[in-house]
């Protein structure tokens, strides 16, 4: 019996070890939130900016003639997937890499740690992935795609729906739709609609990558808020349990010694 509470007193050690913390680091990613919400929206009002510029000049008939919008027949797909640096997230980076299932043969560009080791060579961190960063690989997305590498850029991230809720996606960036719908009369670009779309496309692609990459930081951060005041609730669980069991190995301890004094001692 006395082995037995001393295991148990071993293991409520650890787990109390292990609530302290979860608790730690669900304070840390509270901490980020606030500030990963912000610059999440400032990034959305960016890209939603230069998306209706965008969509704005795919209105021109002399816009068709762009390789952005005409495409070519490679067949290729290449799709940027982004992930965390860090596990401990619950099932953020889980459903991402579920999702990128679907497009086996696709070429992958992974932003992320957990994705770099996944996929390969890429970006290592999406938590520091820069404006500099962006307008880098978004240069090299549109060149690729003019010259006929791929035919369709697509992008692996996860929406943040709410603090509770976080839904891994894919949005395809390229080629660009024309709007039929839409009318640009009024607007005179300056020298003309092609040049101007050509040279925006790749600012476009930047904005809407760094819009996803900060909007998919902002999910693993309220995402690991999420499982480790999960795991904490399971690990208080755990310990209220294992602290009932030591009681009552303690109190059977106990009792069988005033049994086995009480029967010594009428012999």
């Amino acid at each position: 019996m006395g082995a037995d509470t001393k295991a148990l007193r071993t293991r409520i050690k650890s787990v109390d070890s292990t609530l302290h913390l979860t608790k730690a680091m669900g304070l840390v990613a509270s901490s980020k939130i606030r500030h990963a919400s912000e610059v999440m929206n400032k990034s959305r009002q960016y890209s939603k900016a230069v998306s209706e510029i965008v969509e704005l000049l795919t209105a021109c008939n002399e816009c068709k003639k762009s390789p952005y919008i005409k495409g070519n027949d490679s067949g290729k797909t290449r799709i940027i997937i982004i992930a965390g640096d860090r596990g401990l997230a619950g099932g953020y980076n889980a459903n991402v890499f579920r999702l990128a299932k679907e497009y086996e043969g696709a070429e992958f560009v992974p932003i992320g740690k957990r994705a770099c080791e996944r996929f390969g060579n890429g970006y290592s961190s999406s938590e520091h992935f820069s404006l500099e960063d962006g307008a880098k690989l978004a240069a090299e997305l549109c060149k690729d795609f003019a010259d006929g590498k791929f035919s369709k850029l697509g992008i692996i991230s996860t929406k943040y729906v709410s603090i509770m809720t976080q839904e891994a996606r894919i949005s395809w960036i390229l080629p660009l739709t024309a709007d039929s719908e839409r009318k640009s009369v009024g607007t005179i670009f300056e020298p003309d609609e092609l040049t101007i779309l050509n040279e925006a496309v790749p600012e476009y692609v930047n904005g809407k990558l760094i819009g996803y990459i900060r909007e998919s930081y902002a999910s693993e951060v309220a995402a690991r808020r999420m499982a480790m005041d999960s795991a904490g609730k399971n690990a208080q669980s755990m310990i209220d349990n294992l602290q009932l069991d030591y009681n009552r190995a303690r109190q059977g301890a106990i009792t069988q010694e005033i049994t086995e004094i009480v029967a010594g001692s009428g012999d």
